[in-house]
């Protein structure tokens, strides 16, 4: 197989131009290939006045065609390297009890999959709910500001990435990416997202398409408890032994993965308690910042916004502020939702959505500046999550009650007043804002920092500043705030054998792929240290 990279198309032409595009670079006839597929799409705006989608092409022609070509030194023409998965090698250490995956967020589900596709029969605790209760139990939170603490867009299945844009990007550089990306096509996500630079799937396929990765786990002899928390870890003799339940049940084990994503306070507080190796690490705190959709439009795609194939713009922003902090743009949304997401009572949190249409009014990103654990008044690992909450019960009292957010005008952050109205752009959260001073809720420093990030940007994307636009905070949960330390060859936690540290919750990863990767990685290290199930 080929691969032919550099490939353009102008905005109009259909994507069926492509094989004669091809076969051009190539000197065949399209009628030469016995397999043609995109393995990659981007759209190039450099230029100005000019947009392009490139493309990275995979052929298949007779070996002595491709051979023939090969000989030529055609530019941008190579062999299509392997991107295939290839399965880890099962160890031979009996295991006495099923192993464990405790959390079904992208880390602990896919752990679960490969372990389930390795004959392991995995068994999944996941403290919320099925998908299908735990929508029930948020569109009652965005409805009426009754929380489920047990059970939101922080817990339940597929964890808090089942409500975001399921943004499929990652700057992590792992073959594992390709199994994660063609486990969603398989699961029913659109085949698109093999090849698009920056895929996504939506809130609204995500529901479907986690139900169909554990019911796939289930048909290959795993299972998946749902509202099952673990509250405790034994150990004897410095090895995992036993969990318990927050009903009392205690459940023997040798081995469990440990993937509780970053909002699973009371476990981190639980696995303290039990001395396992943990430390406070950076993390990055802020608000979400809400734009007409039009105007990233316009400011990315110029004169061909709204055009059909180019959809809703998004963006990517940095700033490095004169203090040396990092400040960013997060989990951007385009056509969404800036939404509920808190998971403990009396505290607020926001994060954004979108579906796969991306057709809502407006675009809205996390704005977030760097924290780091030198910040905090003590050195305990908690100290990143105690300032998390501070800032959550100060956001909640700011709102007024009742899950309101605090929210200001650009224009009037920059100005340092108070906003005392919403103007031109619509707030697209579900409990309604109260206007305010965000300046009250953050430290001089990062409100400062955020102040010149914001004038930054609107340099690099005109009209980022936009003085009716909306901050609305706060934005607390972009990373965990704790690192639980684990040994860099076995991937075990460094205090506790038989316990894998994994994904988003344990600070190895920031996103659903990579979440997914980080499972996967410890997945294959529990395998090829234990033998399967299947086999005694």
């Amino acid at each position: 197989m080929l691969r032919i990279s550099q490939i353009k198309l102008a905005l109009d032409e259909p994507l069926d131009a492509l094989r004669a595009r091809v076969a051009k670079k190539l000197r065949v006839t399209p009628a030469t290939f016995t397999e043609f597929r995109i393995y990659k799409e981007s759209i190039d705006a450099r230029k100005p006045h000019e947009i392009w989608f490139s493309y990275t092409i995979d052929v298949t022609l007779e070996a002595a065609i491709e051979q023939k070509i090969l000989s030529k030194k055609p530019k941008n023409v190579a062999v299509t390297p392997d991107l295939s998965y290839h399965f880890p090698t099962a160890g031979k250490k009996p295991l006495t009890k099923r192993p464990v995956v405790i959390g079904f967020g992208p880390a602990g589900m896919f752990a679960a999959l490969l372990l389930a596709q390795m004959g392991y029969k995995p068994l999944v605790l996941e403290r919320g709910e099925a998908v299908d209760a735990r929508v029930a139990s948020i569109e009652r939170f965005w409805a009426d500001g009754k929380l489920n603490p047990a059970s939101n867009v922080q817990f339940g299945e597929g964890g808090a990435g089942t409500f975001s844009d399921g943004k499929l990007t990652t700057r992590v550089r792992d073959l594992r990416s390709r199994k994660v990306i063609e486990e969603f096509v398989a699961a029913g996500a659109p085949e698109d997202i093999l090849y698009k630079a920056h895929p996504h799937v939506g809130t609204d396929l995500l529901r479907g398409i986690v139900k169909n990765i554990r019911q796939k786990i289930i048909q290959l002899g795993g299972s998946v408890s749902f509202e099952h928390q673990v509250t405790d870890f034994e150990t004897t003799n410095g090895k995992l032994s036993a969990l318990t339940m927050a009903d009392g049940t205690r459940l023997l084990t040798d081995a469990a993965i440990l993937a509780i994503g970053h909002s699973a306070r009371d476990t981190f507080e639980a696995l303290y308690k039990r001395k396992i190796a943990m430390q406070a690490k950076p993390f990055a705190v802020g608000v979400r910042i809400e734009h007409p959709q039009t105007v990233i439009d316009r400011a990315q795609y110029k004169e061909f916004a709204g055009h059909a194939r180019l959809g809703a713009a998004e963006y990517r922003l940095t700033y490095k502020a004169k203090n040396g902090r990092g400040v960013y743009t997060f989990c951007m949304c385009p056509g969404g939702l800036v939404v509920p997401s808190s998971s403990e009572p009396n505290r607020l949190v926001t994060n954004g959505m979108s579906e796969h249409a991306r057709d809502a009014q407006n675009a809205n990103s996390g704005l977030l500046v760097q924290i780091f654990p030198e910040d905090f008044p003590d050195n305990s690992p908690l100290a990143g999550v105690a300032f998390q909450r501070e800032l959550e019960e100060k956001a909640f009292k700011m709102g007024g009650g009742g899950y309101k957010a605090p929210a200001q005008l650009v224009g009037d952050f920059l100005a340092n007043r108070a906003s005392t109205e919403i103007r031109t752009v619509t707030p697209s959260y579900a409990l309604g804002v109260t206007p305010t001073n965000l300046a009250e809720l953050f430290p001089d420093w990062a409100t400062e920092d955020l102040r010149a990030a914001i004038r930054d940007f609107d340099n690099k994307l005109h009209g980022f500043a936009m003085p009716d636009a909306v901050m609305t905070g706060v934005e607390s949960r972009s990373s965990s705030p704790i690192r639980i330390n684990r040994d860099d060859e076995t991937l075990e936690s460094l205090s506790t054998a038989g316990l894998y540290p994994a994904g988003e919750g344990a600070g190895f990863a920031g996103g659903i792929v990579s979440a997914a990767i980080d499972g996967l990685k410890v997945a294959e290290k529990l395998i090829e240290t234990y033998a399967s199930l299947s086999e005694y």
